[in-house]
């Protein structure tokens, strides 16, 4: 454990400790007896652990196929809960949890930490179940007995993994980006596994009974394929995803290297899109589709030379012109890919104006989508606190004194207030995105911000 920090080991450490405890009971001749005094079949538990350690096997060795790492198969952790007392229910999770890979160094830690947390919350399910007497309910296949005791169990299945992980966040865990209160993160975080850990809890609780029934382990065998199936559609659509997510570097790397001067800005704005989307409420796959408008608002400068991005000197009023295309470039880039939602119409309209003298339609007011709105004032305060070939960065405080002066003419005021107030919280810390240098003539580029200190911004055929 090494390379991590003083405070993980400690945490690592806390966690590994109790769950060597919990397992405690099963070591010939402990002080420790089972709970209830249970017996139970080691072949079971055998089983059982070679059950999941091959489920778990089975979906690592699929590329992008479990989204969430140790959690493709918790329906064969839950149905060991259910039907062995709560240490051997445990010690099915942790031949699994310790032999399996880790994608990350330090190895040793990683695993600790996965078969600990793992341990605790099959146990701690474990003895909510028997404490509620769901052994008798399942033994009996009492259906509507074993539902409840099952769904407490699944509840405290949950509560034990978010908790974990809520002191040591597991990879995705959060939303990128994200800054909330400790409470916060774990309310999101126990909300995001609810579900997904219910639905599981149902398919283990379909195994302990089948298991239980007259047609015994074979028959509970047949939960899994049903289970494989969902795994298999649910692994195609994070594969989709990724594709996607992969073609949107891909064009936003192409954009970089066309325009150097603006490197980094399409992430800056995608960043500052999503801060605006958060702050108004809106729900995190609309604020990750408002992240992808941002960062993809400038995609059609690659049909837009480059003599003409990178030209130091005025533009003319043909040049200009030719510039304003990009939006529309951008949109026939953009407009088959489905996953994109809005966000096309942001790519479309990033650059209309409020009072109709934007481009390239001249929408004006309600005409504008929302999208565009929020991608247009990330969009201008990029410019703005970014070095430019034309222009140096001003301070933040500056841009959104700028944005607040051009609300309600160019920019959507609830947009401005919202970057605004995101900032406030969270602050503002751009990477430099070109070489500090300016063009000795006048600053004729379009894409500065309306105002005297960047006159040109107000111009027509804004160039960001």
């Amino acid at each position: 454990m090494e390379a991590l920090p003083a405070r993980a080991r400690a945490y690592v450490a806390c966690v590994t400790v109790p769950a060597l405890l919990c397992l405690l009971p099963l070591v010939p001749g402990s002080p420790v007896p089972p709970p209830g005094g249970a017996r139970f079949s080691w072949w079971a538990v055998a089983l059982l652990a070679a059950l999941y350690a091959g489920c778990e096997h089975l979906a690592r060795s699929r590329p992008a196929a479990a989204p969430h790492p140790g959690g493709a198969f918790h329906p064969v952790l839950l149905a060991g809960a259910f039907l062995l007392p709560p240490p051997a229910a445990a010690l099915v999770a942790l031949p699994g949890a310790l032999l399996l890979p880790v994608e990350r160094r330090p190895y040793p830690a990683r695993r600790l930490w996965r078969a600990g947390r793992l341990v605790l919350a099959v146990w701690a399910a474990g003895r909510v179940h028997l404490a509620d007497g769901g052994g008798e309910a399942v033994a009996d296949c009492d259906v509507p007995g074993a539902l409840g005791t099952a769904g407490a169990a699944v509840l405290a299945f949950c509560l034990v993994l978010t908790l974990l992980d809520g002191g040591f966040p597991a990879p995705g865990a959060l939303p990128r980006g994200r800054r909330i209160s400790a409470p916060a993160a774990w309310w999101r975080l126990f909300l995001r596994s609810l579900a997904p850990i219910t639905v599981h809890g149902l398919a283990g609780l379909m195994m302990a009974l089948l298991w239980r029934s007259p047609y015994g382990p074979v028959a509970a065998l047949l939960v899994l394929p049903p289970m494989g199936v969902s795994w298999w559609a649910f692994a195609q659509y994070h594969r989709e995803r990724a594709a996607h997510q992969a073609t949107i570097r891909a064009l936003v790397q192409a954009v970089d290297i066309k325009d150097g001067y603006t490197r980094g800005h399409s992430e800056r704005v995608g960043r500052a899109s999503m801060m605006i989307a958060r702050e108004l409420g809106m729900d995190d796959e609309r604020v990750e589709v408002l992240r992808f408008a941002g960062i993809l608002h400038d995609v059609g400068k690659l049909g837009v030379p480059t003599r003409l991005l990178t030209k130091d000197g005025p533009l003319t009023p043909e040049e200009r012109r030719v510039i304003e295309l990009h939006p529309e470039y951008g949109h026939e880039m953009v407009r088959g890919i489905s996953f994109l939602g809005e966000a096309r119409a942001a790519v479309l309209h990033h650059h209309e104006r409020l009072d109709g003298t934007g481009y390239p339609y001249g929408l004006s007011g309600g005409q504008i989508p929302e999208s565009a709105r929020v991608v247009a004032v990330a969009d201008a305060f990029d410019a703005m606190t970014s070095n430019r070939s034309y222009s140096r960065a001003r301070p933040v405080p500056v841009a959104l004194e700028e944005l607040r002066r051009c609300a309600g003419a160019h920019f959507d005021p609830r947009m401005v207030a919202a970057l605004v107030r995101a900032i406030g919280r969270a602050g503002w810390h751009p990477a430099v995105a070109a070489d500090d240098h300016r063009p000795a003539g006048g600053d004729t580029r379009p894409d500065a911000v309306p105002g005297p200190v960047a006159p040109a911004v107000g111009r027509p055929g804004a160039r960001r």
